[in-house]
């Protein structure tokens, strides 16, 4: 039995008599019919009362619309990774994890298999410092599989070349084939749903440039966004940045920038210079 979607569409001819249509687009096993493999769903139209011409046009439209809504709401919604054990860090660093100034970290801070934590003080950890424990290398470990979790989800849209400065973005999966760019204000409106998740993949490196921000809007929980980075993260002097990056190398925090999430880095160090970094995972208002 085939699934289907009625949409009554009203339109009126040149001498204003109104028609009432029914559109259909057909799911499930009519796509394996038509086009097998694809996510499209193709319209089938009464045409008895139209013209050709207008038919003809009415039926790019359905077609157009059908598409678009098969795409957007195929892969775009992503699915929040599970952290396990990381998730009580704010700081985990695998070679090292260094700081200059009044730092302050939120949550647990740790290093493994490496043995260096130096800075602290002057910074200041509101949390448990693990040390090439147990516990930091079960984080270690956590850590990993949600980097794989994220890199296996399936792209929504391919930013590659755009920089993310200026847009605002609804929860989806967003990819970049190489180096992912922040200059000025990213938003993420979450649509008044707490539980909705921003994804953001990147070939290569994350980069911000000074005084960046990403702002939340419409109930966007912080700890729902989620930065896989194919090698290094760099937040630049005074940015502003939310989200938990996971780095299969490094995470340079340069002067005065902060987090609100956390920094995972797989196999190099965590570098911070006068931060903070919470890992209590804020939640954004509804206006």
């Amino acid at each position: 039995m085939r699934t289907i979607r009625k949409r009554s569409i009203k339109i009126h001819n040149h001498d204003n008599r109104s028609i009432t249509h029914q559109t259909i687009c057909f799911v499930t096993d009519l796509l394996q019919e038509r086009l097998p493999g694809s996510r499209m769903k193709l319209p089938l139209i009464d045409r008895s009362t139209l013209s050709a011409g207008f038919t003809a046009l009415l039926t790019a439209a359905i077609l157009l619309f059908c598409v678009v809504k098969s795409v957007w709401a195929g892969p775009l919604i992503g699915t929040a990774p599970p952290l396990g054990t990381a998730a009580s860090f704010a700081v985990l660093g695998a070679s090292a994890v260094t700081n200059t100034g009044p730092t302050l970290v939120t949550g647990n801070l740790g290093v493994s298999p490496g043995t260096a934590v130096t800075g602290f003080p002057p910074g200041q950890v509101i949390g448990a410092i693990h040390a090439a424990d147990a516990v930091a290398l079960q984080a270690q470990s956590d850590t990993t599989t949600a980097y794989n979790n994220l890199a296996s989800q399936p792209c929504a849209a391919d930013f590659t070349g755009q920089n993310l400065g200026g847009m605002t973005l609804i929860p989806g999966v967003y990819c970049y084939a190489s180096s992912t760019f922040l200059t000025g204000i990213l938003t993420l409106n979450g649509q008044g749903n707490p539980n909705a998740v921003f994804i953001f993949k990147s070939g290569s490196t994350l980069i911000t440039a000074p005084n960046s921000s990403v702002v939340m809007i419409n109930n966007v929980n912080a700890c729902n966004v989620f930065w896989q980075v194919g090698s290094s993260a760099t937040l630049d002097v005074n940015t502003r940045f939310i989200g938990n990056i996971l780095a299969l190398t490094s995470i340079s925090f340069n002067t005065g920038a902060s987090l609100v999430g956390r920094a995972l880095a797989r196999n190099g160090a965590v570098t911070m210079d006068s931060n903070v970094v919470d890992a209590s995972c804020a939640v954004a208002a509804t206006p």
